[in-house]
């Protein structure tokens, strides 16, 4: 039961990465500090892109507009961690319980 709990961290985890590198490597990409017709740096845009993407459309949707400034990221990292914590709160739980 531990490795379950430990690989949903770790799968979270490596999201929340995939997360801040996307909206970092947009950011270089919008103020023309990467050029997309590079391409690996065009292959690893369009990764990061269609990893993030999905989780990303439903928050951008609630959100209102705030004059280009896309706030999401920042929202889904937040909703990243508090499910970290909710995992391993859990697992503590579950712990206390006796059920592992």
């Amino acid at each position: 039961m531990n490795a379950l709990f430990w690989l949903l961290n770790e799968l979270i985890t490596l999201y929340f990465w995939a997360v801040i590198l996307a909206a970092v490597m947009s950011n270089l990409i919008a103020f023309n500090v990467l050029d997309t017709r590079n391409r690996l740096v065009w292959t690893i845009a369009d990764f990061l892109t269609r990893i993030t993407e999905p989780a990303l459309r439903p928050i951008r949707s609630i959100l209102p507009y705030f004059g280009g400034i896309d706030i999401s990221p920042i929202i889904l990292v937040v909703l990243l961690q508090a499910l970290r914590i909710l995992l391993g709160e859990i697992q503590i739980g579950l712990w206390r319980a006796g059920l592992f």
